[in-house]
């Protein structure tokens, strides 16, 4: 996997994954677009999504949607690393399981999503989880 990240002006920056997407980066706090740490933290919303979805959806559960929200913390002082992190999924669908959600949804933080995987090496981790009935 490769990718590489082009500065374009003042603190804004282009990123180009291996796959020929693009992203906006914005070193200025997000300004122009998100910042190198909120992508880290939609990669991980992004990721454990997948495991989440895919997870369901194998498991015969009819789900309907799926958000996660994600809030952490960081130092205050520089390097300004994140601390802690949760996310909260919002599973959406008909006649879902809630043990099941449960189980993936864990899963996912504990076995499966990369992204997650490597911040839990440095980052207090944490997921909840509520269903709405579609």
């Amino acid at each position: 996997m490769q990718s590489r990240v082009k500065w374009v002006e003042n603190m804004t920056f282009v990123g180009q994954s291996s796959s020929g997407h693009s992203i906006v980066l914005d070193g200025n706090g997000g300004d122009k677009a998100p910042s190198p740490m909120e992508l880290v933290l939609m990669a991980a919303g992004g990721c454990s999504s997948v495991d989440v979805v895919s997870g369901l959806q194998d498991l015969q559960q009819q789900i309907t949607g799926c958000e996660v929200q994600i809030s952490a913390e960081r130092r205050e002082q520089a390097p300004r690393l994140f601390t802690a992190a949760t996310l909260h999924f919002v599973v959406t669908g008909h006649d879902l399981n809630d043990d099941t959600v449960s189980q993936v949804v864990a899963d996912s933080l504990e076995k499966y999503c990369s992204v997650c995987l490597m911040l839990g090496k440095g980052v207090e981790l944490s997921h909840s989880y509520e269903i709405v009935m579609a």
